[in-house]
């Protein structure tokens, strides 16, 4: 499986950029959809209660589903590329925790929170047309961040920024460490669904644990 990636150093901890195959995209999306009809299979999968964010529908993905659709192999794959890059290391142990879907509409956020685990991420499998506007926009056009995912880190100094916003874009995938502070935040303007997708893993405990036993 050939992956695309772009290494990301611009806070202190590095975030890895890669894209989710189209093929991959559309087995996760025909999956959620099928999940989002059955009420009976979405209750057993619930996960907002293990989450933080105020959204309409968080849930798991099977095991199974998760190993039949590619989405495990990737995932294992992108992690490889990520521990070598930034740490000149190959993993042989990649487990993965949890993988859940986070259903997201508008005046709905996810506050900011960190991960368990050693390796996350989170991308994005649909995001509306429009995300709307704002006072502070309209007043002295600042950027737009409705929807947006942002990672957080450290104090903005001289040279050194504390924060990371991203755009939502379809297929876009994040690795980061698991202690990486990071939000979602509400979107307006829109009935449109922003669907995105995470996971918590788990590598070789020498390889994340920099300081040793």
């Amino acid at each position: 499986m050939e992956i695309k990636y772009q290494n990301l150093r611009i806070l202190g901890p590095a975030i890895l950029k890669v894209k989710i195959p189209v093929e991959i995209i559309i087995k996760l999306n025909e999956y959620v959809d099928k999940i989002a009809e059955d009420k009976s299979k979405l209750k057993k999968l619930n996960y907002g209660e293990g989450l933080v964010g105020d959204v309409t529908q968080e849930f798991l993905l099977e095991l199974e589903f998760v190993k039949s659709s590619g989405w495990l192999d990737f995932l294992g794959n992108c992690s490889k590329i990520y521990a070598d890059l930034n740490e000149g290391k190959k993993i042989t142990k990649f487990n993965i925790l949890k993988t859940w879907i986070v259903r997201q509409f508008k005046n709905e956020y996810n506050p900011t929170h960190w991960h368990k685990g050693h390796i996350s991420g989170a991308g994005f499998l649909k995001v509306p047309k429009v995300l709307g506007d704002t006072f502070q926009q309209k007043k002295d056009k600042k950027q737009y961040r409705g929807g947006n995912l942002q990672f957080i880190h450290g104090a903005r100094m001289f040279t050194c920024p504390s924060t990371l916003n991203v755009v939502p874009e379809v297929g876009d995938f994040y690795l980061f460490p698991n202690y990486l502070m990071h939000t979602v935040f509400p979107f307006k303007g829109t009935d449109e669904e922003r669907r995105s997708i995470s996971f918590n893993g788990v590598i070789d405990e020498e390889i994340y644990n920099v300081y040793g036993k």
